[in-house]
């Protein structure tokens, strides 16, 4: 893999924040009151732990290549995202009526993705850094707000919706700039594969897709 240039990490951001696609959708402003980031909120510590994660794996991307990125990136996002609720927001209406086995294949197979995406595109690391910049409650959730600051350029901002299922705050979607929504850009990319496929059609997606990002 030719090396990254601090632009293709600001532009992979973008690209997970957005969806697998590419292709944002607009929505409703997220209005956020003017907060100062609390370090002890356990919203915020959970996504600078993820942050954590990501940035040391940055650091040795190039001894661990994409495969050992992976690996690294892959608990992390299981324990980070609320994957199964993620998954049955996206696939509305089809998965009420998917089997158990057909669930949790799509599940794994969603977890693995996004992992890969993560593993792909942040191979290199050049001073860049994760700024929490505030936490809004926003009742069931939490909005925990996030900068990627790359050197000489200009800051990502994005917006982590978290919720509290088990006891424990995960993600459950995320926006870049405040309007653009990954789950509503996945729930579209998701719908016409499922329309015309099932389940299987969806799994073999997302497997087929982290395939060619852990072999890139």
């Amino acid at each position: 893999m030719p090396k990254a240039q601090p632009s293709r990490l600001t532009a992979a951001a973008l690209a997970f924040a957005i969806g697998a696609s590419g292709v944002g959708l607009a929505l409703s402003p997220i209005s956020l009151s003017p907060t100062s980031a609390q370090a002890s909120d356990p919203a915020a510590q959970v996504i600078d732990g993820f942050d954590h994660t990501l940035l040391d794996t940055m650091k040795q991307a190039k001894t661990l290549g994409v495969q050992g990125r992976f690996r690294k990136m892959e608990p992390a996002v299981r324990n980070t995202f609320d994957l199964s609720e993620m998954m049955r927001v996206a696939t509305d209406p089809y998965w009420s009526k998917m089997s158990a086995a057909d669930q949790s294949a799509l599940v794994t197979a969603f977890g693995r993705f996004s992992a890969a995406t993560y593993a792909h595109n942040f191979d290199d690391f050049s001073g860049q850094k994760f700024v929490t910049t505030g936490v809004d409650t926003r009742l069931p959730d939490k909005l925990v707000r996030t900068q990627l600051v790359t050197p000489a350029s200009a800051p990502i901002n994005l917006v982590y919706r978290m919720r509290q299922p088990e006891g424990r705050w995960r993600i459950i979607d995320v926006f870049y700039n405040g309007t653009i929504s990954q789950l509503a850009q996945q729930k579209s990319d998701f719908g016409s594969t499922l329309k015309t496929g099932g389940a299987a059609a969806l799994i073999k997606k997302l497997d087929d897709q982290t395939d060619r990002l852990l072999h890139e």
